[in-house]
């Protein structure tokens, strides 16, 4: 059955006032994932929601300056690692569009090359997040394969769209949700872990839901395909930490055999015909 190996890295990330700052960061970060991948190789590195800029206000003022487009300084840095050591990297930036900002995952494939984005379908404007005053919502969707394993990316907010999630399930056949985000612990923040066991559970799938670290941020998670008391999803606590695990498609294949949700679903539930009392 195919299978990839998947790190995770839930990283702190400074303030960013300038490109200065950005890059510093960017910096860090590349040679903190080249450090872990010259110990243990992986097929995917997976960074979260902006994660070449500070997600504040401050920030987001400043995207003049620190939005990129796709081929920007940040692209440059991560490529160079994908390179040397034969890996895919999906991060997270500000991405400067035709018409204005989007917050943007981008994928780099072995080869050092761009091979493909998504853009934030969703805007939050709630709690901590003030994005609609800044960014423009996308209107794909993107997919791709590694190791004949089909994964695609969602963006903080997107997870709470379950169309979207089972969309991309059932329709185009994604085997691995990477949902990257921002989550700040604002009064939404606690309500996120139950979509992210939802939508792994019922379109029966991996689920990883990548937070940036710190006491304000953390908590990522990675859910396999069912969970239950005994089988519950992993938490990466608050810390800057890189997790690796592996994903099995033979687990899938497991999980609907024994629990028939996916085969059982209706493919339409508008069109099923509605009936009043009496009726």
């Amino acid at each position: 059955m195919p299978s990839l190996s998947i790190l995770a890295a839930q990283i702190h990330v400074p303030p960013t006032p300038d490109a200065a700052a950005r890059d510093a960061h960017v910096d860090r970060l590349s040679g903190l994932i080249d450090e872990a991948l010259s110990e243990e190789r992986a097929d995917l590195v997976v960074l979260p929601e902006l994660s070449s800029i500070d997600y504040s206000r401050a920030s987001f003022a400043a995207l003049e300056e620190l939005a990129e487009p796709l081929g920007g300084p940040t692209f440059s840095a991560f490529s160079k690692v994908a390179e040397a050591h034969g890996c895919h990297i999906l991060y997270g930036f500000a991405r400067e569009a035709d018409n204005g900002f989007r917050i943007a995952h981008a994928l780099i494939g072995p080869d050092g090359k761009a091979a493909g984005h998504f853009d934030k379908l969703h805007l939050a404007q709630y709690g901590a997040s003030m994005e609609k005053e800044y960014f423009e919502e996308g209107d794909t969707l993107f997919v791709f394969d590694v190791n004949g394993v089909r994964l695609a990316p969602i963006i903080c907010y997107d997870i709470r769209f379950p169309d979207l999630t089972r969309t991309l399930c059932r329709n185009h056949g994604v085997q691995v949700v990477l949902h990257c985000g921002a989550y700040f612990k604002d009064e939404s923040y606690w309500s996120w872990y139950h979509f992210v066991v939802a939508r792994a559970v019922e379109n029966q799938v991996y689920l990883l839901s990548l937070n940036r670290a710190g006491a304000d941020w953390g908590g990522s998670m990675f859910c396999a395909p069912w969970a239950d008391e005994t089988a519950e999803p992993l938490n990466f606590g608050d810390e800057e930490t890189l997790v690796r695990f592996e994903v099995d498609t033979g687990q899938i294949d497991q999980v609907r055999r024994d629990y028939t949700f996916v085969e059982d679903a209706k493919t339409d539930y508008a069109a099923l015909s509605l009936k009043g009392p009496g009726g």
